[in-house]
């Protein structure tokens, strides 16, 4: 079952990135002929949806490290499934890297003159991976990605909570593309939205050795680790203020007192 969960989440990671990336990349080399930010939101709102449309049934469809690491904290899923699902996520996402790399190889090539660079006029790291806008300080892009992942793990529990008002099954990858699109909308101008170590973490790798260096790990104050630890504690913390303001407060004996109260109803 490992192997299984690993090699649907490489195919999944590498389905689903491959419509952000590459939305990215379209509006970076196009010059903003070929698209805003706003259809890079929507590139990753579709990849996410199809993406959990694809492997909902196998394994829930984890997309997200941040999400994956949250669940074995809370004893969801084992140590063994975690593993499984993180390597799946990142050969998924690295593949995926690579994939749009080739896939506007020459676009890329005619956009630097065959430089590759993090910073400058002609940069084209932030096709692949996110970077901090240039007014943010760190500690601001920490809490921005932080609080984006709060919002991300509330929705998501919020959609697929069955003890509160969830949403159907058929219904719920639309929404949570939805989610995502939301987060993009409002919460990207600081950091890109990275909201994921699966997201930002791989590609930034496979740029260190397509021929962008070791810069894309030092720019910004060494910026890379923020997209990897900040959704991590962001998801951590929004499971703890789910339960604490909505969990909690939709006990089963709560549920038991109200079917009585209907039964009650129904009977007189």
């Amino acid at each position: 079952t490992a192997t299984r969960i690993l090699l649907t989440h490489l195919s999944l990671f590498l389905f689903t990135q491959v419509f952000g990336l590459s939305s990215v990349a379209q509006v970076v080399l196009g010059k903003g002929n070929n698209g805003h930010y706003l259809s890079i939101n929507l590139a990753f709102g579709i990849g996410v949806t199809l993406g959990i449309y694809a492997a909902g049934a196998v394994s829930g469809a984890h997309l997200n490290a941040a999400i994956t690491i949250t669940q074995c904290v809370l004893g969801n899923i084992s140590w063994t499934t975690l593993v499984a699902y993180i390597i799946g996520q990142f050969l998924g996402s690295f593949m995926a890297a690579a994939t749009v790399f080739a896939l506007y190889y020459d676009a890329i090539y005619n956009y630097t003159n065959g430089s590759l660079t993090v910073t400058g006029p002609t940069a084209t790291a932030m096709i692949f991976s996110t970077f901090p806008a240039p007014s943010v300080s760190l500690q601001g892009a920490f809490f921005t990605e932080f609080t984006a992942t709060v919002m991300l793990i509330l929705g998501a529990l919020v959609i697929h909570d069955e003890n509160n008002n969830a949403a159907t099954k058929g219904a719920r990858p639309v929404l949570t593309g939805m989610l995502v699109l939301g987060i993009g909308l409002g919460m990207g101008l600081n950091t890109g939205y990275a909201i994921n170590p699966s997201r930002d973490l791989p590609p930034r790798i496979f740029m260190a050795m397509a021929g962008w260096g070791m810069e894309v790990f030092t720019a910004d104050h060494s910026w890379w680790w923020v997209p990897v630890a900040a959704p991590v504690l962001g998801c951590l913390a929004g499971v703890f203020l789910y339960k604490l303001c909505i969990d909690f407060h939709n006990h089963p004996g709560h549920e038991a007192e109200h079917e009585k109260e209907q039964a009650g109803m129904e009977t007189s």
